[in-house]
């Protein structure tokens, strides 16, 4: 402003500014405002771990401990045995009791078969002995009936602890109603057997008195 001009105002009444007026003031340095956080739903502040997952890749799958896993496998297996050895258990008695009763029915037939055919003689004194079941037996006989037995014209049946003597056609029909039944059965064409004492070594003198 010159100094005319000046003049002229400070004539007109208007005073000069203050020296601190002539200057511009500064505005007030303003702080960095932070970005609001991301809220998710209704308004909650989503967790920093649930960042979103990127697509094209499957979300990693969570596994139990090894240990609890071969645990349960274990515990299975054992289940596993256990119903099986149950199972066979109930198979094995099933099977004995079906045996059992195809027993008693066979034993059944073979005693209608045998009625009224043992021809044991009462007056039979000759003990005739044989292995049956792994055991010495012994059924008495005539002595017709001893070659007999002998030759395969006779033979022997077992039924309800007796000793029954039939001849070889029933012998063979009691065979197969129940073939255990059998007690003595003579094949005259088998070779005869070896006799363990044939050996001088163990021939009885004639002057041994028992």
């Amino acid at each position: 402003m010159s100094d005319s001009l000046r003049d002229q105002l400070l004539g007109l009444g208007f005073k000069p500014p203050a020296a601190s007026e002539r200057k511009s003031p500064r505005p007030p340095a303003r702080k960095p405002e932070r970005p609001a956080p991301a809220r998710t739903g209704q308004g909650a502040r989503a967790p920093a771990s649930a960042a979103p997952h990127p697509p094209g890749k499957a979300r990693p799958q969570r596994h139990g401990k090894p240990g609890a896993r071969a645990e349960i496998d274990l515990a299975k297996a054992y289940a596993i045995r256990a119903q099986k050895e149950k199972d066979e258990r109930i198979a094995a008695e099933r099977l004995k009791q079906e045996q059992a009763r195809q027993r008693r029915e066979a034993r059944a037939r073979l005693a209608a078969l045998l009625e009224g055919q043992a021809r044991n003689d009462p007056a039979a004194d000759i003990a005739r002995h044989f292995d049956y079941g792994g055991k010495i037996k012994r059924v008495y006989v005539t002595q017709a009936q001893l070659q007999a037995l002998n030759a395969g014209e006779l033979g022997v049946v077992q039924l309800d602890g007796r000793y029954l003597l039939v001849d070889a056609a029933m012998l063979a029909q009691a065979e197969a109603v129940f073939a255990p039944a059998v007690a003595l059965k003579v094949d005259p064409a088998a070779p005869a057997p070896e006799d363990p004492y044939a050996d001088p070594r163990y021939q009885v003198p004639d002057d041994l008195v028992w």
